[in-house]
């Protein structure tokens, strides 16, 4: 069996504790991953699937303290419910966790980590606010992908409800995605039904070199688009297969899987010798 590196495998049990403490079912809540400090004052959060993160996820992150300057602090954000992939299973969200936070610390030490469960925009913001009384200015960081989601009646039961709520709670920064940046934004925006909410939504400024990439052409060819991803999101890729698909030999992504398993059902060291104090 594959075995988790053992510098790994304190990472993987606290994770999947703070992992554990979300239930979707809850009030919007989220969660500082430590060593995060909690959330104060101005803060700038990108919530993503991260599956994988990408060299334009960490130039976003960049672009956004970039933008926010002194006294501003960028949060990348995962929830246990992203909205149009409640379904996603490859890596795990424990996996992409761990990775995520690997990554922060070598590339962006500055940037922290938090965790939703909630997957709206409208419930990450009631979720921030409930959750880190502390924070004056609540700024999410979207792609144009995702402000068109935003503005999608589908989303909703009361669409203009649910984005007066979101807009009176946070505004928007949108980095361009594709073919799509600022003069798509604003024909967005022109758009009677979202104009009242225009003046809450501003354009991001970023390197067209990152507008092609993305996490979905990745997973679809990682050999291909090696060059997208940061070299500790290569190594992961590798090593775990969990961008293959099975084969009649078998699916090594579950390997990886039976590894993390195990390794949550075995207690750490502390814990053994807390339980022998404990009968003793």
């Amino acid at each position: 069996m594959e075995q988790i590196p053992v510098e790994l495998e304190e990472q993987y049990r606290s994770l999947q504790a703070v992992l554990q403490r979300l239930d979707p079912g809850e009030p919007p809540t989220a969660i500082a991953v430590p060593p995060t400090p909690e959330p104060r004052g101005q803060i700038i959060v990108f919530p993503a699937s991260f599956n994988p993160p990408t060299t334009a996820h960490l130039a976003l992150l960049r672009k956004a303290q970039e933008q926010g300057g002194p006294g501003v602090s960028v949060y990348a954000a995962l929830s246990k419910q992203i909205i149009d992939k409640e379904h996603v299973e490859r890596p795990t969200l424990l996996d992409r966790l761990v990775l995520l936070q690997q990554l922060l610390q070598h590339e962006l030490a500055s940037v922290g980590l938090l965790l939703f469960n909630r997957g709206l925009y409208v419930e990450q913001a009631r979720a921030v606010r409930r959750s880190f009384p502390a924070v004056s200015h609540l700024t999410f960081l979207v792609g144009f992908d995702k402000i068109v989601q935003i503005f999608d009646p589908r989303y909703y039961s009361d669409r203009d409800a649910a984005l007066r709520e979101l807009f009176g709670l946070a505004h928007l920064l949108v980095a361009p995605r594709g073919r799509d940046g600022e003069k798509e934004l604003r024909a967005l925006l022109e758009r009677p039904e979202n104009r009242p909410f225009a003046n809450a939504v501003q354009a991001l400024p970023f390197d067209p070199a990152y507008r092609e990439i993305s996490s979905t052409r990745v997973r679809q060819n990682p050999t291909a688009y090696a060059g997208d991803v940061p070299p500790e999101v290569l190594r992961f890729i590798q090593a775990t297969h969990a961008y293959e698909a099975p084969t009649a030999q078998g699916d090594p992504y579950e390997e990886h899987l039976r590894a993390v398993a195990a390794l949550l059902k075995k207690e750490a060291p502390d814990e053994k010798q807390c339980g022998d104090c404990r009968s003793g």
